[in-house]
């Protein structure tokens, strides 16, 4: 059927995600949004259509991270955008800029009953930093710069846009796509006095650390947390974990946050991921940069008296702020040493741990065919699921840039993580490693991966059973008190090949390497399913 020459709501849509620099929206089909398909089609965007709607929004979550940019998710109205609600939150807590556009049932409806009307945007005002519903066709365009501009500004995260069925279809008499610096927020920067004050506080403690949070672990955040470090001769270090300072990818940390006498927190949330302040010196001082003033409130509300400053900046230019201002480190080098040492710290008998000859692995076992493989690209990619698997994956691994579940805690977004790096990045090893529990949330999406031709090797770590929760049984309530842990001994890599992907079984040890080389030279998606022991996530202590 020939486009008509009109302008429709959907058409504005389109145009202002082109204008933002949207090349690709992941997305779930559905009678709402079928008009955005269409209007995709004049834009030349792309849409990789996945099979569950969280898993849209987990793929957009990874997109906005390797990008450090806003990356989009497309859901329908209804059920589907409820399906999309806890991915929401993850990329909240992981403070990926992203923006989730929803269907909607039509605005001249509401209130009446409509077809799969839920009061969609105050539903997700409790996940993103922004959540609305567009009313006329003349507002679709402005809405998704705002959105694009919100979830960009100081600290990164989502944005929820709804967009009813008949603000789509409708002509607009306006509507323009709005002009460049429409998506571009302010900044909050950090004063000079500020940042001064921050640093001669620096110069006066003995045992100074500074805290960043998961914007810091990725890319230009990275680049920044190390010449944070150069500058000011302080250790920077940077927390994205739920499991906070038992983080295991940094060791014996939580020894040297207890010894600091001053913590300098940039845009990093003092929240359970420090016990609420009780993982810090009982009589150390605080002071908190961050771009949120109910952050600065709760840590005012936990430190008292301690909390010496109390500053609204955003995060990376307010840490860039710092760099500027600095001057020669007088940091007690033995001190910066130790926390280095602490972060870094690894039981030695690591080296020696392995499955029995016959298998199946020991999670170590795994990691050593993994680094050696991600030490051969400049631009490899690391996904690391939850999970105890995933702990000692975290313990052991490194690449130039890495993904995990992120502060929320939630688990099974592996495999979308895994399709969204390969569509990312195509030219770089994307690996990823997950547990068999959480293989189970997203398995479908093997399906979108095959249709997308998102080259990956995901890892699954089977051992048969939700292993987190049957350590807490088997410590907490004895071996006589398991019960519905156990899994059964799934062949995923079958499953995925019957998805249309790629698929390899590892048993031993030996088996491991020669079996990732393979994955990774196909450049097609791969499960390999690798029979491993059950072992509780590594608790790393010095001494």
């Amino acid at each position: 059927m020939q486009k008509s020459d009109t302008v429709r709501g959907a058409d504005r849509a389109a145009q202002a995600l082109r204008a933002a620099g949207i090349e690709t929206v992941f997305a779930m089909s559905g009678n709402q949004i079928m008009v955005l398909f269409d209007a995709f089609l004049d834009e030349q965007i792309n849409v990789v259509h996945i099979r569950h709607e969280a898993a849209a929004v987990h793929m957009a979550e990874a997109r906005a991270q390797l990008t450090e940019d806003v990356a989009v998710a497309l859901v329908p109205a209804g059920p589907g955008f409820a399906n999309a609600l806890s991915a929401l939150y993850s990329s909240r807590m992981s403070e990926s800029p992203m923006v989730l556009l929803s269907g909607h049932a039509p605005v001249a409806r509401i209130g009446q009953g409509a077809f799969q009307e839920m009061p969609q945007a105050d539903m997700a005002a409790h996940l993103a930093k922004a959540s609305w519903t567009v009313e006329n066709p003349d507002g679709v365009a402005p809405a998704i710069a705002e959105a694009i501009r919100i979830a960009r500004a100081d600290r990164p995260g989502p944005v929820h846009v709804a967009l009813p069925f008949d603000v789509l279809c409708a002509d607009t008499e306006d509507g323009a796509v709005p002009a460049a610096d429409a998506f571009t927020p302010a900044r909050n920067d950090l004063t000079d006095a500020d940042a001064q004050a921050a640093l001669d506080a620096i110069a006066n403690a003995a045992r100074p650390l500074i805290l960043v949070g998961p914007t810091f672990a990725r890319g230009n955040g990275a680049e920044t947390a190390r010449r944070l470090e150069d500058a000011t001769g302080v250790p920077v270090v940077c927390s994205e974990s739920p499991r906070g300072t038992n983080d295991p990818c940094l060791g014996a940390f939580a020894e040297a946050l207890r010894d600091a006498d001053l913590v300098v927190s940039v845009g990093k949330r003092l929240d359970f991921t420090v016990q609420l302040g009780a993982a810090m010196a009982p009589d150390g001082t605080v002071i908190h940069i961050d771009p949120e003033q109910q952050e600065l409130d709760r840590s005012g509300a936990v430190f008292g008296d301690r909390l010496t400053q109390a500053i609204k900046a955003d995060a990376l230019p307010a840490a860039a702020r710092l760099i500027a201002l600095a001057t020669d480190p007088a940091i007690d080098a033995g001190w910066a040493a130790d926390v280095k040492d602490a972060v870094t710290h690894r039981p030695g008998d690591w080296a020696s741990l392995t499955g029995g000859p016959d298998g199946p692995l020991h999670p170590i076992d795994v990691c050593r065919a993994v680094q050696a493989k991600l030490d051969e690209s400049p631009d490899a990619v690391l996904i690391i699921d939850g999970g105890e698997f995933g702990q000692w994956a975290q313990a052991c691994l490194h690449a130039p840039n890495r993904i995990i579940n992120g502060p929320g805690g939630a688990i099974g977004a592996g495999i979308p993580f895994s399709v969204a790096a390969g569509l990312t990045k195509p030219d770089a090893p994307v690996i990823a490693l997950m547990g068999d529990g959480s293989m189970g949330f997203h398995l479908s999406e093997f399906d979108t991966a095959a249709r997308a031709n998102a080259p990956f090797v995901l890892i699954v770590g089977n051992d048969a059973k939700w292993n987190a929760e049957y350590q807490i049984q088997l410590r907490d309530y004895g071996p006589q008190r398991m019960m519905g842990c156990e899994l059964n001994a799934t062949r995923y890599d079958q499953a995925a090949v019957a998805l249309g992907c790629e698929g390899g079984h590892v048993a031993r040890a030996d088996e491991m390497a020669p079996a990732l080389d393979k994955a990774l030279k196909s450049r097609r998606p791969t499960c390999l399913n690798v029979s491993i022991e059950s072992h509780p996530a590594p608790t790393v202590r010095r001494g």
